[in-house]
């Protein structure tokens, strides 16, 4: 019975003194394990000012936010028209790098605590950066047209001369009484000096020029004009075949003719030519050039330029590989083949 007693004596010391221990504790300012969790925002730092700015770099500044608990971290956004970026710092100043001249960016700035409240009405200030470059560039050389199609044309051009950076080159088709209308905007950084121009009407003189655009929005003087007559729509057309191949080469007869109701008067023919194969020998046409490294570009001879409705032009190749002509073209249109 006296032992019994005694653990219970014992036990109900041992429940008093740990709850004394709670009390003195809570007294002392300890958070016990059971206190709810910060859901407190911070307050919104102050007004966002300059520190300092050149023409791809500024420094920023704003008030600290406070919060109950502590903020740990500011992020910092920076947005250009339809794009930006994010930073971050752990204390109330930044310096972001990297940034465009004269460009006017939106700043934002909001303070995080560590258990992720943000702060709200968060400040925000628009800045445009100083201008880097007071210079146009110089006028594009004068366009070339390197490749005409009856819908198509291809042109390139010397490079403008720029101080800092180029932006873009603008194609322009000179119309009536010297209207100009954009029909090409050349994007790629740095940009290349060439454009594809499509939609053409067949058998139409065009004439285009170019102009250059830095990243300040300069622009440059107009290059000297071009002027361009698409082809006539293709042809119709159909190939007679005939092939000796060996092991690793082959000789080909091809019969071009023409199945349409008009005369053809000079053309080019493309079919498969794969870029490891190599021409050991062509009459009947002269090689210009590989298209995308997959097909043989050949044209007309001075003899041979002309093909009447109904009439044919012969021509041979020998090369080496295994991938014969297929997918033969003439003046851009699809000819029918026939192997004989």
């Amino acid at each position: 019975m006296r032992d019994r007693r005694s653990r219970a004596i014992r036990s109900k010391a041992a429940t008093l003194a740990a709850g004394a221990l709670v009390v003195a504790l809570v007294a002392a300012g300890a958070t016990p394990a059971h206190a709810a969790a910060d859901t407190e925002r911070p307050t919104a730092p102050g007004p966002i000012t300059v520190v300092a700015i050149d023409t791809t770099s500024v420094e920023l500044t704003w008030a600290a936010s406070t919060d109950n608990v502590g903020v740990v971290r500011y992020p910092v956004g920076a947005q250009f028209e339809d794009s930006g970026a994010q930073y971050s710092t752990d204390t109330n100043s930044i310096r972001i790098i990297n940034l465009r001249p004269s460009r006017t960016y939106t700043f934002s700035v909001w303070a995080l605590d560590a258990a992720g409240n943000s702060s709200v009405s968060n400040p925000t200030l628009r800045l445009t950066m100083p201008p880097g470059d007071d210079q146009p560039p110089s006028a594009p050389g004068q366009p070339v047209a390197y490749d005409v199609a009856a819908t198509v044309v291809r042109l390139r051009w010397a490079h403008s001369v720029e101080n800092v950076a180029l932006d873009r080159y603008e194609v322009f088709r000179v119309d009536a009484g010297g209207t100009l209308t954009r029909v090409r905007e050349v994007y790629q950084y740095p940009p290349v000096n060439s454009a594809q121009i499509s939609g053409l009407v067949p058998n139409t003189t065009y004439t285009f020029v170019v102009q250059a655009r830095d990243e300040v929005g300069h622009l440059s003087p107009l290059s000297a004009p071009v002027t361009v007559t698409t082809l006539p729509p293709p042809p119709s057309c159909a190939v007679r075949s005939v092939v000796r191949q060996w092991r690793d080469g082959f000789v080909a007869h091809l019969v071009v003719e023409n199945t349409g109701t008009t005369a053809i008067d000079g053309w080019t023919m493309t079919w498969r030519f794969w870029a490891s194969q190599q021409v050991q020998g062509i009459w009947g046409a002269k090689v210009v050039d590989r298209l995308n490294n997959s097909y043989l570009r050949v044209r007309n001879t001075g003899r041979n330029a002309v093909i009447p409705p109904g009439g044919t032009v012969s021509l041979g190749l020998v090369a080496t590989g295994t991938q014969l002509p297929e997918e033969i073209t003439l003046n851009g249109g699809l000819c029918t083949v026939a192997d004989e």
